[in-house]
């Protein structure tokens, strides 16, 4: 039989009496108005049809579908909306199976929770992030989830956003079977097999059984990890209702409470933060430029820093020849990369055949001259410039001249490091966060004569390491620490004008940090910024206002959880307000005959809010960040500003 077509994106062909329907619409199968439209026709077509005795669901390409059509987003919805789809589908008289052969999340899980069976393929995922964009499931996600998982796995997955594998699906009870043969064969085989009386539908089973205490467990771990936002909590308070409320009665709440949420300016934060991601790779000048082939990566250092930066290229799929300055460094530095890679065996991110691919991967050497054979030659050692600018002198006279040389400095000019070498236009930075294995953000700094393959290089290579790249222009701190740095001044400003460290740390954390700045500086340790002012101190300005309290802290040994004393004590690991540090910030107060005031939390919120977006505007302005956009990320991703804000600019509304 001649292939069917319902609409632009829904095709469909008749295969032993089961109608294959088919979403095709490139890149994801994402659910616009068109697929929509056309499972509905596809759906009339089969209920009209005696010679269609079932329907089997499948998405083209590598995936089912990946969720709501993103170029809708913030538009009027157009009929039919999915809700209604979905119904229809449950409610189907004919045996409707889900050939889940890709990413299902979002409203591709709702379509496929709406089937009567699910088979996926073993390379499947499935999942609800709406919560990360604010928004909760609005076509059923929270009523049947629950339904087929019970509610403490549906509160785990929905409230935190989780995505699982097809193994974890099957285990779970999400998917009936995973396909080790041809998948689409077997989702045939399966709905032939179903008679019409035997239909399970999702939204009318009974919840299965489960502790209060697993239940209460769940719920409290999500809202714990929310700190604050709205979406997770909702998603715990309309799965619970689930066990309570008929089906028709949950399916409406969880659409006013979708639409509510949607509207929602944490929802506005959020969208923002996805498009912004989205933007960010995207560099002007770049859009004809190919990235230079990368398969080895040199990393030299494999210190705290280098060896998270190592996991993370081996992760990536890359050969990985670490650098060190002897045999013996070079053992511990492998035992250090190990050691990361059991982690990542004992928390379930790798399986040990992971890990041994992983090592079989990996080179640790004192033997410089085997960076011969690297691509990409990746420096990891101390912020120093004149060991940096020496060792990209001695990596010139090794590596190849295509090969890319790039700084991991978080301070440093990188420019000025370029300048020393012979091919100045293969040197960038890549300014990784610690521990570079687990944060996502990575700035990669575009310096003067950075050539633009270089450039389009690294930031392919940032997206096969799972980061998320941000270029920025040469400047000391680039964006990041830039605006760090212009926000911990003013957080001390007012600590010098009589808020106390703690004060200002329950506001950020109230706002949705997850830790104030004093307690992120103790955790950092406070000595390497005290190095840095030590240096700028013949340069800086005498009628600039300085605090002194930091260096004060500092000479007295206190730098911070390292050395159980910063900001605060830590007697027993425990952090806790000291009456030293009190009496200094006193005695520093009077010395400037300084009268302190009080601050309300929102006081404190908007002065360093305004002390970042005010730097932001700068680097804008200096075109050191190309966007606004990118300056949020940055801090969401690198400094903890909370993303249901959106970003220190978005919040300011530089939209």
């Amino acid at each position: 039989m001649s292939a069917l077509r319902f609409s632009d994106t829904i095709s469909a062909a008749l295969t032993d009496g089961i109608l294959v329907v088919t979403i095709d619409n490139a890149p994801v199968n994402a659910l616009s108005s068109d697929v929509r439209a056309g499972l509905a026709a596809a759906f009339e077509y089969a209920e009209k049809d005696d010679a269609v005795v079932g329907v089997v669901l499948t998405g083209a390409g590598s995936s089912f579908i990946g969720g709501a059509d993103i170029k809708e987003f913030g538009k009027p919805p157009v009929e039919p909306h999915l809700p209604d789809v979905i119904s229809r589908i449950e409610a189907f008289a004919k045996p409707v199976v889900a050939a889940i052969n890709g990413a299902g999340l979002g409203g591709g899980l709702e379509v496929a929770l709406a089937c009567h069976r699910r088979l996926a393929a073993p390379s499947a995922k499935l999942g609800f992030p709406e919560v990360k964009l604010g928004i909760v499931p609005g076509a059923g996600g929270t009523q049947r989830l629950p339904r087929l998982i019970g509610i403490a796995a549906a509160i785990d997955m929905i409230a935190s956003g989780r995505i699982v594998s097809a193994a974890e699906a099957l285990k779970l009870g999400i998917v009936d079977s995973v396909s080790n043969n041809i998948l689409l064969a077997d989702a045939i085989a399966d709905a032939k097999s179903i008679s019409a009386a035997a239909v399970r539908r999702t939204g009318y089973l009974s919840i299965p059984s489960g502790t209060v205490e697993a239940i209460e467990k769940a719920a409290s771990d999500a809202l714990r990890k929310a700190r604050g936002q709205r979406a997770p909590a909702e998603a715990v308070r309309l799965v619970r209702l689930a066990a309570t409320a008929p089906l028709l009665e949950g399916l409406a709440e969880e659409r006013r409470t979708f639409i509510t949420l949607r509207d929602s300016e944490e929802a506005a934060a959020l969208r923002h933060v996805f498009f912004a991601e989205r933007a960010a790779g995207k560099v002007e000048g770049l859009e004809a430029v190919a990235p230079r082939k990368i398969e080895t990566i040199g990393i030299v250092g494999t210190g705290l820093m280098g060896s998270g930066i190592t996991v993370s290229a081996l992760n990536g799929g890359y050969r990985v020849i670490g650098i060190e300055q002897n045999a013996e460094a070079a053992e511990k530095g492998r035992d250090r990369i190990a050691g990361l890679l059991d982690k990542a065996v004992q928390s379930g991110r790798v399986d040990a055949a992971g890990r041994e691919d992983r090592l079989s991967r990996l080179t640790v050497t004192a033997d410089m001259q085997q960076l011969v054979q690297a691509d990409i030659v990746i420096e990891a050692v101390f912020d120093d410039l004149a060991v940096k600018t020496e060792l990209f002198q001695r990596l010139d006279g090794i590596v190849r001249a295509d090969t890319i040389l790039a700084t991991n400095t978080s301070y440093l000019d990188p420019d000025v490091i370029a300048a020393a070498t012979k091919l100045p236009e293969r040197v960038l930075g890549l300014h990784f966060f610690s521990p570079a294995h687990i944060m996502r953000l990575l700035e990669v700094v575009n310096c003067k004569k950075t050539a633009p393959d270089v450039l389009a290089t690294a930031l392919a290579l940032a997206k096969r390491l799972g980061k998320l790249p941000v270029v920025s222009g040469v400047t000391e701190g680039f964006i990041g620490n830039r605006i760090f740095s212009a926000y911990r001044r003013e957080a001390e400003y007012m600590v010098e004008d009589g808020a106390s460290p703690q004060e200002i740390d329950a506001a950020l954390e109230a706002y949705g940090f997850p830790m104030g700045p004093f307690a992120v500086f103790d955790m950092a340790g406070l000595e390497i910024a005290w190095a840095r002012r030590k240096r700028q101190a013949a340069t800086r300005d005498p009628s600039e206002r300085y605090v002194v309290i930091a260096d004060r802290l500092c000479e007295a040994g206190r730098f911070g959880q390292k050395t159980g004393r910063g900001w605060y004590a830590y007697p027993e690991g425990n952090r806790t307000v000291d009456p030293e540090v009190t009496a200094m910030i006193e005695a520093a107060r009077a010395e400037k005959g300084i009268v302190p005031k009080s601050f309300t939390a929102d006081e404190i919120v908007s002065r360093l809010l305004k002390a970042m977006v005010d730097e932001g505007d700068t680097l804008l302005s200096e075109g050191i960040a190309a966007r606004a956009s990118d300056i949020d990320l940055v801090m969401i991703n690198g400094y903890g500003f909370p993303a249901s804000k959106g970003g220190p600019m978005f919040a300011a509304g530089r939209r």
